[in-house]
């Protein structure tokens, strides 16, 4: 094998290491820079390892909080796609499957929201995951109508401490996340039992619909199509019912975009 790498036109053990059948993280790290070979590009896509990463409270009194809406998508996305998240690693329930033709990590840290970097931070030094292209957080937003959507591909915190402790753990901001619309805060209402509460039975179908367009969004995400992820996304108007119909049979209309999503 290693004589006919060695012989190989295209000088890349990215390319060849799919041919011959050792696609690995190690032939991705091996790549020559400066590669001949064309499709080693367009293959970089295809064995790189992912991690979405839903943030929540683990315990059976949390399930279905607004605080909770990062655990959702999670459980959208593992139902979707027939991902067991069973295992515990790194202070998280975590499942491997593949999306989108992706390998990927979904992950639920069982740290506390406010302590989510604490289990983020290991999961990304373990699978050795660029964070600022391989690692997707999906968090709960207040300052979003319920089931609205955010993509952003860095920022601050923006005054959510999940997002806040991860930032501090890993030291950077720059990493891909959604941000899921959960509604703000009626006046009055205090903060911590407002995001810890339960969604109205008038609210359920948005985030419904919410937790939909996410699943979409992260898969576009994971094809390396995060602008067409923000353009189709980061919307603050409702959804047509033609949008509607749409998103549910993973159609894109958006200018020279038109076709299955």
């Amino acid at each position: 094998m290693h004589e006919r790498l060695q012989n190989c036109e295209c000088n890349s053990l990215f390319f060849c290491g799919k041919i011959y059948g050792i696609i690995g993280r190690q032939a991705q790290e091996a790549e020559l820079e400066n590669s001949a070979c064309p499709e080693s590009m367009e293959l970089e896509w295809r064995i790189r390892m992912f991690i979405i990463a839903g943030l929540g409270n683990p315990g059976k009194e949390y399930h279905n909080t607004r605080h909770n809406i990062g655990f959702g998508l999670i459980d959208a996305l593992a139902d979707k796609y027939n991902i067991s998240v069973m295992q515990v690693r790194h202070r998280a329930m975590v499942g491997k499957g593949v999306i989108e033709g992706q390998k990927v990590i979904l992950a639920k840290p069982i740290t506390y929201m406010n302590a989510s970097g604490e289990s983020i931070r290991p999961l990304a030094d373990y699978y050795k995951v660029d964070i600022g292209r391989e690692l997707i957080v999906v968090s709960d937003d207040i300052t979003l109508p319920p089931g609205q959507i955010r993509i952003r591909k860095k920022g601050s915190a923006g005054g959510h401490n999940g997002l806040k402790n991860i930032i501090s753990q890993l030291g950077s901001e720059n990493f891909h996340r959604i941000r899921i619309g959960v509604g703000e805060k009626p006046k009055g209402y205090d903060l911590i039992n407002y995001v810890l509460g339960h969604f109205s039975k008038e609210e359920m179908p948005l985030m419904d619909e919410g937790t939909r367009r996410a699943v979409k969004a992260a898969e576009l995400m994971l094809s390396g199509e995060v602008d067409q992820a923000m353009n189709l996304f980061n919307r603050k108007v409702a959804l047509t019912e033609n949008e509607r119909v749409d998103l549910h049979e993973g159609i894109d209309r958006s200018p020279g975009r038109t076709g299955r999503i």
